[in-house]
């Protein structure tokens, strides 16, 4: 399978609820590479790539998000791929 590579933020009461930290396993677990970090304005945003059936996985899981959380909007835009050489696991940026 070809790999995908999708930009998405998480709108809703996301920071200071361990999403981050959720996030960053659900993708490890899938074997997905990425980032993911809090925005100024209260959302969160990620960068994930790997095979679409695991993106789709992670993108319902990120509509639900851990228990104290709330999820309001979550958008999903298809980006270019990176090199497998330029990144290789799933990190948390600050």
């Amino acid at each position: 399978m070809d790999k995908c590579r999708l930009a998405i933020v998480v709108r809703g009461r996301v920071q200071g609820v361990g999403f981050r930290y959720y996030t960053r396993d659900i993708a490890r677990s899938l074997g997905l590479t990425g980032w993911v970090r809090n925005r100024p304005d209260g959302s969160m945003e990620l960068e994930a790539q790997g095979e679409a059936p695991d993106l789709e996985l992670l993108c319902r899981q990120l509509k639900e998000g851990p228990s104290m959380s709330h999820v309001s909007n979550v958008i999903i835009k298809d980006i270019p791929v990176v090199k497998e050489t330029e990144e290789t696991v799933f990190s948390i940026r600050y």
